[in-house]
């Protein structure tokens, strides 16, 4: 008869920990989580226990920080996230908890963005055993499949069994989060496992869990596309978001530099290229689209609107990224004659280098290219100019002459949250990546907020600036981000595009029936208008912060230098309500 065999041992830590909760809480702080942005309930009570018998210990916990609301928590980690580059937890309670974090989700989902979401689990015993049910609440909480309310929006999902599968529960959990694309992953922790005796817990180093490398592009398929573009006569790049990866930065600014290959941002998520490049060409495709012969899409999942503009019939389409056709899109056929899987550095680099043997043969159309991007550049510089002149002389506030005042007011190293669409990019400068984000990928409003405050955590150095739209700004659950921007001593300022309005609402209306009733007469439009009387400046002021509304043009200036003192100074975070123009 064999004799059992005995595993190998692995090296590793062994801590005490009274209960499978605090065991828990120091796994997360060994594997590079910060915070634990939380929204607590009856399943925290494990937790709570293991925080305070941690700090007296002097062990390592993630920070514990109190949201009064779960969509501002998950949109804190997204912030947290765009600004440092590591993903954080968030837990909120039970089902209705996670209810509450769906908008958020949704968000971080379609912007990629990793995040560990976890919620309690309603107990499941009725008696004996330690954190059954014990309060009413519990029996009606539970539900079949608590997950099922997210599994659209999260990568992976689980429920924690037992304490035996914790580090690989964790884990796994992490390095799904982290494998590109990123996203959210949501476990579920019962009350009855977080409570559940633990003892000594052994886990291994977190090297050993490693998170998986992004997929670096077809050298072959790399090298068309640099033969492509040295034959073409009207490339153009489209991106949204590859300047998430902070090293594509520098790496499409080199081959657009290289190849003169004008780069448009399209609904930018965040900086790809700074504005100052002679390559950047603006937020709107069409323009260049039209006459197009080869377009290069990067990280971007809406090109341009079918209905509207589409490429030339005879012009060639490249798309790249770690997901070029967007699989968590249930319809999505815009034209492609090479998609290319690979990160947005990896690919841009390999891109660049493989370019260089065309210079010199291809100098001469390159050349004509260069000429023609900075002969557009200055008429649209022009053009910008007197737009930024004329909104300046209006009686109403115009979201230009907004935007340029924000531009000029918060300085370069701002870190800018864009959630109001009438701020227009086109008249705000963004040099550095990771100084300009806009994460509502999904559409849904009150992530802008949240975003801010976690940005402000992760760079409390920073000036942070989150512009809202009047409606938004109230889809942000402000109460609640106040008195997180007051408890956690992270003032922001807050500038509010308030044109009184659903204006979007409004406006899909009229594009719909531009000859239709609403238009005709817009003093009917129903669930369009906010009334007149709300301030919503006074908000900030339950939480000790500055408010100040602004009606003249003049004023805005002079009303931004005192709101950003007020931040910078006497660090209270402040709301100014600028009334617009839509």
């Amino acid at each position: 008869m064999n004799s059992p065999v005995t595993p190998p041992a692995v090296a590793g830590t062994t801590v005490e920990a009274a209960t499978v909760g605090e065991a828990y809480l120091r796994l997360l702080a060994d594997r590079g989580i910060e915070n634990l942005f939380a929204n607590a309930g009856t399943d925290f009570a494990p937790l709570i226990e293991g925080y305070v018998r941690s700090v007296e210990a002097g062990v390592p916990v993630p920070k514990p920080v109190t949201v009064p609301h779960e969509n501002v928590a998950v949109c804190m980690a997204m912030g947290h996230w765009m600004v440092s580059g590591q993903a954080q937890a968030v837990m909120v309670h039970v089902n209705v908890g996670t209810a509450n974090t769906i908008c958020g989700l949704l968000n971080a989902a379609q912007a990629n963005v990793p995040m560990l979401l976890t919620a309690g689990r309603t107990p499941i015993t009725e008696t004996g055993m330690e954190g059954g049910r014990n309060i009413h609440i519990h029996w009606t909480q539970e539900m079949y499949d608590q997950a099922g309310m997210v599994r659209e929006a999260v990568k992976w999902d689980y429920e924690l069994r037992n304490g035996t599968q914790l580090e690989t529960v964790v884990d796994r959990a992490l390095n799904i989060a982290h494998a590109p694309p990123q996203g959210p992953v949501y476990l579920t922790l019962p009350r009855e496992v977080l409570a559940s005796p633990m003892g000594k817990f052994t886990y291994s180093p977190a090297d050993r869990h490693a998170h998986p490398v992004a997929p670096y592009p077809d050298p072959e398929a790399i090298s068309r596309v640099a033969a492509m573009l040295a034959a073409a006569e009207r490339p153009m790049i489209i991106t949204t978001s590859a300047g998430f990866d902070r090293s594509a930065v520098g790496a499409l600014g080199s081959l657009a530099a290289r190849m003169a290959v004008p780069v448009v941002q399209y609904v930018p998520r965040c900086v790809s290229l700074p504005t100052s490049h002679p390559m950047h060409a603006g937020y709107d495709p069409a323009p260049l689209l039209a006459n197009a012969d080869l377009v290069i899409v990067i990280d971007c999942a809406v090109p341009w609107i079918p209905s509207k503009i589409r490429p030339l019939a005879e012009a060639k389409v490249v798309h790249i990224g770690v997901d070029p056709l967007f699989q968590r899109m249930p319809i999505r056929g815009f034209e492609c004659d090479l998609g290319i899987t690979g990160s947005a550095a990896a690919s841009l680099r390999a891109l660049d280098l493989a370019s260089a043997a065309y210079e010199k043969i291809a100098a001469a159309r390159i050349d004509g290219r260069r000429e023609r991007v900075a002969s557009a550049r200055i008429a649209r510089d022009k053009a910008l100019a007197q737009e930024v002149e004329s909104a300046r002389k209006q009686s109403v506030i115009h979201p230009a002459w907004l935007t340029h005042c924000v531009d000029k007011a918060v300085g370069a190293e701002a870190i800018l949250i864009r959630e109001a669409p009438q701020f227009a990019p086109q008249h705000y400068t963004s040099e550095r990546e990771g100084s300009y984000f806009s994460l509502g990928a999904a559409g849904g409003l009150g992530w802008g907020m949240g975003a801010a405050l976690g940005a402000k955590l992760a760079a409390p150095e920073r000036l942070v600036v989150a512009v809202e739209g009047d409606g938004s700004y109230m889809f942000c659950a402000p109460v609640a981000a106040h008195y997180v921007a007051l408890e956690q001593d992270a003032p922001f300022l807050t500038v509010i595009v308030d044109n009184q309005k659903w204006n979007e609402v409004g406006s899909a209306t009229r594009h719909l029936y531009p000859q239709g009733h609403a238009a005709r007469n817009r003093t009917l439009e129903p669930l369009t208008y906010f009334d007149q009387r709300l301030r919503l400046e006074k908000v900030v002021e339950c939480a000790g912060g500055y408010g100040e509304r602004v009606t003249d043009s003049a004023e805005l200036p002079a009303a931004l230098e005192r709101a950003i003192r007020m931040v910078r100074d006497e660090r209270r975070q402040a709301v100014l309500d600028v009334v617009c123009s839509s």
